[in-house]
């Protein structure tokens, strides 16, 4: 793994728009792996301001977002569909048709989730994945487990992870309970990953993901067997280290 540590979360957020942007130059095709929550926003700018000043074209970058809310309008604010639009998607040249989204109101979500792996099979494959973390070590919405979830699932929200996120609602009983989400092969075939973790909340978490064994119950655990895993850390998420 390569572990990056930095003092600024604006620093991180230069520094990972570079990286992305940097795929879609070496090749224009690419397909991106997109994470939501407050954890990848200055990454977003930074793209979005690489694309302004005409240094990266996204016209033929086609993108599959890890996850969304079951039972959540995508237009609600607090849909992961509406928060890329809002901070990425609206703001540069990606073809509306290039962009794929788990659908959380689908009739038949198991049905949706083979889909959705299927559609990245057919792209080509996710040529570099962008994630955050948990405070308990889930990856998109991979909660702790007692196994890990290959392939694109729906998944029941952990009271910890409900409590994270109620920041973002009005009230925490507003909080989706269930999420459709890709799951860890899914995320594992990724050929390149990219890691961001902020603040000493995500500082156990992440000494797990480095040092500790592979485990369900940590699910990042398992980005130890990947080949290509790139971690952009402030100093609180890497004080454990």
């Amino acid at each position: 793994m390569n572990v990056l540590v930095f003092d600024t979360e604006e620093q991180i957020g230069i520094a990972a728009g570079y990286y992305m942007c940097g795929q879609v130059l070496q090749k224009p095709d690419s397909v991106l792996g997109l994470a939501t929550g407050s954890t990848p926003l200055k990454a977003y700018k930074h793209m979005v301001s690489l694309y302004e000043q005409g240094a990266v074209d996204f016209s033929k970058v086609t993108t599959f977002n890890l996850d969304e809310y079951c039972n959540l309008n995508v237009k609600d604010k607090n849909s992961y569909h509406t928060f890329m639009y809002q901070n990425l998607f609206d703001h540069i040249n990606i073809p509306d048709e290039n962009i794929n989204f788990l659908n959380g109101n689908a009739y038949n979500l198991e049905l949706e989730c083979e889909n959705y792996e299927k559609k990245i099979k057919d792209a080509g494959g996710i040529d570099i994945q962008l994630l955050g973390i948990g405070s308990n070590g889930h990856i998109a919405f991979n909660e702790p487990a007692d196994a890990f979830q290959r392939w694109s699932h729906v998944v029941a929200l952990k009271e910890s992870t409900i409590k994270d996120n109620s920041r973002f609602f009005d009230s925490i009983d507003d909080v989706p309970t269930h999420a459709v989400t890709m799951g860890i092969g899914s995320i594992m075939q990724a050929k390149r990953i990219l890691i961001i973790a902020l603040t000493e909340k995500k500082a156990k978490a992440i000494k797990q993901l480095i040092d500790g064994n592979v485990t369900p119950d940590c699910p990042a655990s398992v980005l130890q067997f990947h080949t290509d895993v790139t971690l952009m850390l402030d100093r609180g998420a890497a004080s454990l280290l």
